[in-house]
């Protein structure tokens, strides 16, 4: 069982808070997508406006355990300082003395940033001493990181044992109620929409969900590795030689289980990887030597859209081509839509992080799905039905 921050008296409490605002930001260190940042607001208004401090601490980028100013935390305190209306405090450091008199100087009802988690390598290595110095800074362990529950980190998963009350986000809770629920308890038909470049990465989620899935609809580049699997000629298009075996075995399970495993029938091919690439629609079996497919066909679009339109239930992780590109963005755009249109028909519909979160944030649609992950690898492996150490630091013993 676990307890949400909502469950916790935090009057007078520092609320030793765990947060995901890895954000994307240009050159000059302007954020570009605020999402995760807006998402977290609720917690922290949960601890501030019930009379406790929130001590947040997160990662940015890769610094590799040294401190470099262009990773520094400051430009998002800033930032969230803008997106609360009011004043946010920033610690120039996270642990050590500068944290500890930042928090202690902190009254009820404020936010105090702790500077970048990842200057230290302790952090990454899920270091005892690093964990204690964390923990030095909370009475209360909340996490609201979803999109770091896949790592046991420090801040994720050791600092947990140090604080005797811990507790899951609002974020963090719906990310899991959300998922859980559409894998435990689905509205039916459960459809799966996944994509992405490579099979390897979603072999295992493939295996999974044939376990509470009715379809699974495959697109992107792993396509041609099951098209390959099943004899077919693809041209120039990414196939994963290694994986042949596995696809054909994948196929062979879904048609014995009675799920339906659905790939694509035609493609948007390109003579080169290029945006600016001549293109053609061809079936999967006409594509021509040297050509490449980089994204499903109007055939296959047209198919997938009617699955999605008659689900109760659809959960998609991985674009359909290379949506990067506008030319390779038609087959990812029409998954959206179809999941809005299914939204609005009752069904509930489940973005799994990472590109598709990208994509459908891209198109403007993100507020009209049921639920957009803000959680990638950790979404997945959720999917796979691994216990993520962040989540499992949070349940009582």
């Amino acid at each position: 069982m676990i307890t949400t921050i909502t469950d916790v008296d935090v009057t007078g409490k520092r609320v030793l808070t765990r947060v995901d605002f890895n954000v994307p930001q240009d050159e000059n260190g302007r954020i570009t997508d605020d999402t995760r940042i807006v998402e977290t607001v609720p917690t922290l208004r949960a601890i501030t406006e019930r009379g406790g401090i929130a001590v947040v601490m997160s990662h940015l980028g890769r610094p590799k355990g040294s401190r470099q100013p262009k990773y520094s935390l400051r430009p998002i305190a800033n930032h969230l300082a803008e997106v609360v209306g009011g004043p946010v405090h920033f610690a120039e450091d996270c642990i050590g003395p500068v944290a500890e008199a930042a928090v202690a100087a902190a009254q009820p009802g404020s936010i105090v940033v702790l500077e970048n988690l990842r200057f230290y390598a302790e952090e990454e290595q899920n270091d005892v001493m690093f964990a204690t110095a964390l923990a030095k800074l909370g009475d209360v362990y909340c996490n609201d990181a979803f999109g770091t529950a896949h790592r046991a980190h420090a801040s994720t998963a050791g600092v947990a044992a140090f604080l005797p009350v811990r507790c899951a986000g609002l974020l963090m809770q719906k990310e899991l109620d959300y998922l859980g629920r559409a894998l435990a308890e689905p509205k039916r038909p459960l459809v799966a929409v996944l994509g992405g470049s490579k099979i390897s990465g979603k072999i295992d989620v493939i295996r999974a969900l044939m376990d509470s899935c009715d379809t699974i609809l495959v697109g992107g580049g792993m396509m041609f590795t099951f098209l390959v699997a099943q004899g077919k000629n693809v041209g120039a298009s990414l196939v994963e030689e290694d994986r042949l075996n596995m696809a054909r075995e994948l196929l062979a399970e879904a048609e014995r289980r009675g799920v339906r495993l659905l790939i694509p029938s035609d493609t948007i091919a390109a003579d080169r990887f290029a945006a600016d690439a001549a293109t053609k629609t061809v079936k999967v079996t006409d594509i021509e030597s040297g050509w490449m497919g980089l994204d499903i066909g109007p055939d296959t679009t047209a198919t997938f859209a009617d699955v999605i339109h008659s689900a109760g239930t659809v959960v998609w992780n991985g674009p359909m081509g290379v949506f990067e590109f506008p030319a390779f963005s038609h087959g990812t755009r029409a998954i959206a839509d179809a999941l809005v249109a299914a939204t609005e028909q009752g069904a509930i519909t489940i973005v799994g992080g990472g590109d598709s979160a990208a994509a459908i944030t891209q198109f403007g649609l993100a507020q009209r799905v049921t639920h957009v992950s803000t959680g990638g690898g950790a979404s997945l492996e959720f999917l796979e039905g691994k216990v993520l150490p962040g989540v499992a630091a949070l349940e009582l013993t």
